[in-house]
């Protein structure tokens, strides 16, 4: 039999970066996947990025994941949205060459010596009952089973199934069991994790169609060039970064008419679909039924590579029968002749509650469980990878006898998504979005090195070289930020000059005698953005500072909430469950009151020290 230190479940972005990161910290990780070609396969848009989610993939980057640089490496065309906003929203999106992007994550993972892939179905997770054969909860987990009867070791596990437990897909009111399209589901997992105490939700999700390039016709929309330069994740700008335009096109009211009076035939609106979708990545059908008062949507026409005949509808989920997908179609300006190669459909699935998760995305109910992706309740593949690497960290962490690394919510966007998880969870698909982050003028995407990768470091999954780097990239800026408050341009100081509108850091040498040390252009970039945000960012960290202090108010691990006077009985309840370990995770739990959190500091104050 062998033996791992941690077994990753799946081979989607969050088992890619979970399978990465227990690696990188010298973990010996075994890849289990029913087929290994289709590690890295994006079975909806083949882009990575966006608002809210290149934060995201800027953190991966620094905490030395893989998303950033295979999107990089495979980028077709790249484009910074909300450009003429402040930075704290600007969002780099990078459509990829689809099939060259699981290509080149099956490439780095497989060639890492510490990986090895295991064709196989997981049926259960291997527990050892601790109080006779029947009762799992409170087990001891051993490894994981497949359906073909083998076991296989491990001292950790990360389960990152996607959307493929208890998996059904739907056309139109007909469904057939499937994890995705024209692959089977998993059949039998989450009895397992209901064995041992888990909770699952179920919960939905769709993908638009794909249409054959060559029925389009482009001149009828409009044309989105890419961005020149390219602007990349990791530094590395790819070899087809510029090589396609995206385009766009609006549904019409035709196309409104058609699903209108065919909402019968929809199983979500028929009733046949129990699952919750997400709310801001909804169908077409939800679109016209919740807008009722808007006449058209846009919608994005993307390729979905260099050498695929196939573009991706973006805006047009849809769970519509084929015959009337066909219609809705060629109702689009510029679809009128259009081809559907392959038909829009919607998946139901089973996630784990993520309350019963640590924040370290441990399984309350069994330790060295770790769960990751969309079976955590979420949307998106970098939701997804940002939670494959923390749990696959954690994971090896566990195999090695380390405490769990934590994120705090102050540290950036995947410490925001994984504390409202974790303390608040989520009765439908949870998507990033930057409202969701208070501190997001400190927490941007362009100084993402200066906030992770220091833990990066710590844990082991950064060189000490790359740490030296970052920090003489920021003692750079920060002496050049303290230069600037001594020179004077214009009659004001250089920092001053920088706060005026439309000014650059480059009009400000033009207009000194001295210039200054010479910076690189990421330090120019973080000198520029520090001088003009300076009150906005000082006000920021002001309330990073109070929130900061709730954050030192530790629970101990034995608190027994029932015997704490004044709690609410729902404080009651909730934090017997959670678990919180500080007052200011307790402060963020959906229903806690203001008396609940005077309460548990009265309570503090009365502990021993």
């Amino acid at each position: 039999m062998k033996f791992y230190d941690v077994i990753v479940v799946g081979g989607g972005h969050a088992g890619i970066e979970a399978s990465w990161a227990a690696a990188q910290v010298g973990a010996k990780v075994g890849l289990v996947t029913s087929n290994p070609e289709r590690i890295g396969l994006m079975p909806c848009n083949p882009a990575v990025g966006g608002p809210g989610k290149s934060q995201i993939v800027a953190e991966i980057e620094a905490l030395g994941g893989l998303m950033g640089k295979l999107a990089d490496a495979t980028a077709i065309h790249t484009r910074v949205l909300n450009r003429s906003k402040g930075p704290a929203v600007q969002s780099l999106r990078v459509q990829v060459d689809r099939d060259s992007y699981a290509l080149e994550a099956q490439r780095m993972l497989l060639a890492h010596p510490n990986i090895e892939s295991i064709r196989a179905e997981v049926s259960a997770l291997w527990v050892e009952p601790r109080l006779g054969p029947s009762l799992l909860e409170g087990g001891e987990l051993r490894g994981v089973e497949t359906v073909d009867g083998r076991r296989i070791a491990a001292q950790a596990v990360v389960v990152a199934s996607g959307t493929f437990l208890q998996g059904v897909v739907w056309y139109g009111r007909q469904s057939r069991p499937a994890g995705r399209q024209g692959e089977p589901p998993a059949r039998f997992l989450s009895d397992s994790l209901r064995a041992i105490g888990h909770d699952l939700l179920r919960f939905k999700t769709g993908t638009p169609p794909r249409i054959q390039a060559e029925s389009v016709d482009y001149g009828q929309l409009e044309t989105v060039p890419a961005d020149s330069p390219a602007q990349t994740f990791s530094g590395t700008v790819g070899p087809n970064a510029t090589a396609r335009p995206t385009w766009q096109t609006r549904t019409t009211e035709f196309t409104h008419r058609l699903i209108q009076e065919n909402l019968h035939l929809s199983p979500l609106y028929g009733g046949d679909i129990e699952g919750v979708g997400p709310r801001y990545c909804p169908s077409i059908e939800d679109k016209v039924i919740r807008f009722a008062d808007k006449d058209t949507h846009l919608l994005f026409v993307e390729p979905d590579g260099l050498h695929t005949s196939e573009l991706y509808l973006q805006g047009f989920s849809s769970s519509l029968p084929p015959e009337l997908q066909v219609e809705m179609v060629r109702s689009l300006p510029g679809f009128q002749k259009a081809v559907i190669q392959r038909f829009a459909y919607a998946v139901e699935y089973d996630a784990v509650n993520p309350l019963e998760l640590t924040p370290g995305l441990q399984s309350r109910k069994l330790k060295g469980l770790f769960t990751a992706g969309q079976l955590n309740g979420t949307s998106g593949y970098e939701e997804a990878g940002a939670q494959g690497l923390l749990a696959g960290l954690n994971a090896a962490r566990y195999a090695m006898g380390l405490p769990e690394a934590v994120l705090p919510r102050a540290s950036g966007y995947i410490g925001v998504m994984v504390d409202d998880l974790v303390h608040r969870g989520t009765d439908e698909p949870y998507r990033m979005m930057t409202s969701r982050v208070e501190l997001r003028l400190i927490c941007r995407a362009d100084n993402a090195d200066e906030r992770m990768l220091p833990l990066a470091a710590s844990w082991g999954l950064r060189s000490q070289s790359d740490l030296q780097s970052t920090l003489a990239k920021y003692t750079h800026v920060e002496a050049e930020l303290q230069r600037l408050e001594r020179v004077r341009v214009d009659g004001v100081s250089g920092a001053q000059f920088l706060r005026r509108t439309n000014t650059t850091y480059a009009d400000l040498l033009e207009r000194t005698v001295d210039a200054g040390p010479l910076l690189t252009q990421a330090e120019a970039e973080q000198v520029e953005i520090r001088a003009k945000y300076a009150g906005y960012i000082d006000r920021q960290l002001r309330l990073m500072e109070k929130l900061k202090e709730l954050e030192c108010y530790l629970l101990p691990e034995s608190t027994d909430f029932t015997r704490i006077n004044s709690l609410s009985r729902e404080a009651v309840e909730k934090l017997s469950r959670i678990r919180p370990r500080s007052v200011a995770e307790v402060s963020r739990v959906p229903g806690i009151r203001d008396s609940d959190i005077t309460a548990l500091l009265v309570f503090l104050s009365k502990v021993p020290a």
